[in-house]
């Protein structure tokens, strides 16, 4: 069956040739032309993908990204025109999975999407650990369970986007070794040498306020200075 793919964009042109172009990649695509449409058409049929622009009028796409995450963990890829760090930084805090700014084209659109669907369910390696103890915590240890698709902070199983947790499994599947922001890009987002790193940083940030017991002194999920990031078993 096919995916059902939910454009949200105010602008009759570009949202008819996304819905065309994805069409015959094989998408069920539904459209949405305004921040109140987006949240019913949701609520009536939840699709399995969304690609969101920010600026919708009287209710912008953050805010949409930012209540459908109240009930639904999808793939959102947002498009805006919008290129500041500030306005990326938002729009993933909110919950997006990717950023592309306009003008794109739509085979890039495309790559990001079929790269988002294989993160939903990635396939585990054949010699892959039924689970990974992070954090030996006596009282609420962190473990990560890939083949599940599960992380749990003792007997709480944390909220984590399909993203921060596929970012999670990369990290934790060399502890102790540092990866840079680009192989991330590379493993994760499956973006070549034009990924932007700034995606990292805001993932990373936002996985540190789910696993780590104190985010602003993080043990985990490291930071090295000049180089990338490291997973430190504790």
């Amino acid at each position: 069956m096919a995916l059902r793919l939910l454009v949200v964009e105010d602008d009759d042109h570009i949202r008819t040739a996304l819905r065309w172009a994805l069409e015959d990649e094989g998408y069920d695509v539904a459209e949405a032309g305004s921040g109140e449409e987006a949240l019913q058409a949701v609520a009536v049929s939840p699709p399995d993908l969304m690609i969101v622009d920010l600026m919708l009028g009287s209710m912008d796409g953050v805010e949409v990204i930012r209540q459908v995450r109240r009930g639904l963990d999808l793939p959102i890829i947002v498009v805006s025109a919008r290129a500041d760090t500030s306005d990326i930084e938002t729009a993933l805090d909110a919950g997006a999975d990717d950023y592309v700014t306009k003008p794109f084209a739509v085979k890039e659109i495309s790559a990001r999407l079929r790269a988002l669907r294989r993160r939903v369910a990635p396939a585990p390696a054949a010699d892959q650990p039924d689970e990974v103890v992070l954090d030996r915590d006596p009282v609420a240890p962190l473990v990560l369970r890939e083949a599940r698709g599960t992380v749990h902070r003792g007997e709480e199983q944390l909220p984590l986007t399909v993203t921060e947790f596929r970012l999670l499994c990369e990290l934790a599947a060399t502890p102790g070794r540092v990866l840079s922001r680009q192989a991330l890009l590379e493993r994760v987002w499956q973006h070549g040498f034009f990924g932007d790193e700034r995606l990292v940083d805001v993932h990373v940030r936002r996985l540190r306020t789910k696993v780590e017991r104190d985010p602003s002194a993080p043990r985990v999920v490291v930071t090295v200075r000049g180089l990338g990031y490291r997973l430190d078993l504790q």
